[in-house]
């Protein structure tokens, strides 16, 4: 059972590569662009002192903006101390690293993301909701739209994931994913490792996630 977890999440993890990546180099780039002009200005000793001042500040910042990304990115491989977020943030992480393939491919993604505090495991919500997608979409035959709805009971959250296939009439491009579709038995192998209960009706499926639970101990704010 857990050696089919991990090769559920060592196929999300292969397939989430370019926007993971992305999100590491982006402000990476940003910094080495911001470099390049600098270094140039000060070749040509045209910059004033209040100018190297501020772009001083701003290599800082996003030094410390790239910094805390790749160290985001890589709670995918190990999660961190705190593996909680609120059920909408989650479901908002991964609609943001999905829509462009998605929609490259013809998908349209919405969200439906009800109201109030709900914390679950980031990691179970991350790779669960992620293989959700990626089993319907995978599956389609046709351009359509996956809708992500949350809400939650006072023990476990719910995410529902439907994909709806659009008219026939051939106005949306359409391309296959190219990949091989995840196995349903790893993702309900990955399901169970995570105590995530997990249910497929057709073209819709559904995550009942528990309440995440602070195992570590908590951290003194220094006085």
């Amino acid at each position: 059972m857990r050696s089919l977890a991990r090769a559920a999440r060592y196929d999300i993890l292969r397939r989430l590569a370019p926007p993971l990546r992305h999100d590491m180099v982006v402000h990476l780039q940003s910094l080495g662009m911001m470099a390049e002009a600098l270094t140039a200005r000060l070749e040509r000793a045209s910059v004033e002192q209040e100018e190297l001042r501020a772009s001083v500040s701003k290599f800082n910042r996003l030094s410390r903006q790239a910094v805390g990304t790749c160290l985001q990115v890589s709670t995918w491989m190990q999660p961190a101390e705190d593996d909680a977020v609120q059920i909408q943030e989650g479901a908002e992480e991964c609609m943001r690293l999905l829509s462009t393939s998605l929609n490259f491919r013809g998908f349209e993604l919405r969200t439906e993301l009800g109201g109030g505090s709900f914390e679950v495991s980031r990691s179970a919500m991350r790779f669960l909701l992620t293989a959700a997608v990626f089993t319907l979409t995978d599956t389609a035959t046709a351009p359509g739209t996956i809708t992500i709805r949350t809400e939650f009971s006072p023990t476990h959250g719910v995410v529902a994931v439907d994909y709806v296939p659009q008219p026939g009439d051939g106005s949306t491009p359409w391309h296959e994913s190219g990949e091989m579709p995840l196995a349903w038995e790893e993702v309900q192998a990955l399901a169970a490792d995570e105590s995530v209960q997990l249910l497929r009706n057709g073209n819709a499926i559904v995550l009942r996630l528990p309440r995440a639970v602070v195992t570590s101990p908590l951290k003194m704010v220094p006085v």
